[in-house]
């Protein structure tokens, strides 16, 4: 199990994530996508302290839901 840490931006890299997604859970999956942009499955927690975490491969967010 990958347990997915929150990135904070650098000074070389205050880019937004290219894709978020809001979920109602705090353990999820990312592949990144179906096509040749696919990385392996992991599996992430979210801090519900923090409400967000990134996959470390292809920079998912994943946002908790606050309902």
């Amino acid at each position: 199990m990958t347990t997915g840490t929150p990135r904070y931006p650098s000074r070389q890299t205050d880019l937004p994530p290219p894709e978020t997604e809001t979920v109602t859970t705090l353990r999820v999956a990312c592949d990144g996508g179906e096509g040749a942009m696919g990385h392996p499955r992991v599996w992430l927690s979210i801090d519900p302290k923090v409400g967000f975490v990134e996959c470390g491969y292809c920079d998912k967010r994943f946002v908790l839901d606050d309902g």
